[in-house]
């Protein structure tokens, strides 16, 4: 037996971890290294064996493969080897640890919860999940050949993935419902969201002279058209193909001077030249459209639809929130495997206290 640094608390030699009496053995954690460790590398790579401490293994096949250095650039050495292998082994040694751990706190969590999958309904998952991702069964067995998996091995991970969720769902639906004095607060709170702003839309040309601009204004004034006009005295190329039209112009988004002008001229009036950053502008507002601002009414739909998913997200932080801390203290992991969801990892020298929102790391290290 392995005596870890919590009093009492042991995992057996032949395991990684304990989980409430739950063992985590070492084969299932070299089974799940060596599967993470396959679906990590490129394909056509090979695969790397990670054996520590020396890790000569990794070292070998990584000095096989390693491209030849560029003219006058030296060649790695051992030691850079087997610093790059170790950095890799640890990696995936606390992804592998983090889904196998996982996987026994929803189990467990699920029996006190007394959610269940049944045999029926996971085969329907399998089924489905494997579908998605594979049209062709050849696709399937590739896989399971790159990947090092077995058919077992990947029920086993959409069977975890099934149950994860129907807890997590569970969880949702406990979610607060939505107060029609929340709405209100949340529209009281934030009407510019549910404004929009006063537009108009113009035909105007852009010139880099006032005396150029005058002379567009002029042709315009003699009846000739704003197409003609526009191709022939415009520098903005967004608009002068488009006989000067520009849409949408919402209040406060041009240059002070060209902002203010947009917003007192009259529909049909022609204006300028008015000087801006950009040269000179004249201009003839075609259309006019007022700010609008939603009403309670309105806006309810919108915001009810926010509040709802906000609800229902803190639900769902808050189960995760609750199974990492009931299921942390129960769980205790072998001195070489020991990462942040073991109960004896030693406390952060700084605080690194997850924010509000972070959820249990749920993704399995492959498939």
């Amino acid at each position: 037996m392995i005596v870890l640094a919590a009093c009492g608390d042991e995992v057996p030699s032949n395991s990684v971890a304990s989980v409430d009496g739950e063992n985590v053995t070492r084969e299932q954690f070299s089974r799940w290294l060596g599967i993470a460790a396959s679906t990590s590398q490129p394909q056509g790579t090979g695969k790397v064996a990670y054996t520590p401490p020396d890790y000569a293994s990794c070292v070998a096949s990584k000095k096989k493969t390693a491209p030849k250095p560029a003219k006058g650039q030296p060649q790695q050495t051992d030691a850079q080897f087997k610093t790059q292998c170790k950095q890799e082994y640890e990696g995936l040694r606390d992804q592998v640890m983090q889904f196998l751990i996982l996987e026994k706190w929803v189990t467990g969590e699920a029996a006190d919860q007394g959610v269940n999958v049944s045999t029926a309904e996971a085969d329907k998952e399998f089924a489905a999940a494997k579908k998605s991702s594979f049209p062709k069964e050849s696709d399937f067995q590739d896989f399971l050949k790159q990947s090092g998996m077995t058919l077992a091995d990947a029920k086993f991970q959409v069977r975890f993935n099934t149950v994860y969720r129907k807890l997590r769902e569970k969880a949702v639906k406990g979610a607060d419902k939505v107060t029609d004095a929340a709405v209100k607060k949340f529209y009281d709170e934030n009407k510019a969201r549910f404004a929009t702003p006063a537009t108009r839309d113009l035909r105007a040309v852009l010139t880099k002279t006032e005396a150029r601009a005058n002379e567009a204004k002029q042709a315009l004034e003699d009846g000739q058209s704003w197409t003609s006009v526009a191709k022939r005295y415009s520098i903005d190329a967004a608009s002068k193909e488009q006989g000067g039209s520009l849409l949408g112009i919402a209040k406060g988004t041009q240059d002070k001077d060209f902002d203010a002008a947009i917003f007192t001229a009259k529909r049909g009036e022609l204006t300028g030249p008015i000087k801006t950053q950009f040269g000179f502008y004249v201009f003839q507002v075609q259309k006019i459209v007022a700010a609008k601002q939603q009403t309670l009414k309105e806006a309810t739909p919108a915001i009810k639809q926010q509040l709802d998913a906000q609800n229902k997200q803190k639900a769902d932080d808050e189960f995760n929130t609750a199974l990492r801390k009931k299921w942390k203290e129960r769980t205790n992991c072998a001195d070489a495997y020991v990462m942040s969801q073991c109960k004896n990892a030693p406390k952060p020298k700084t605080s690194t206290t997850a924010p509000a929102g972070q959820q249990v790391p749920q993704q399995p290290p492959a498939g």
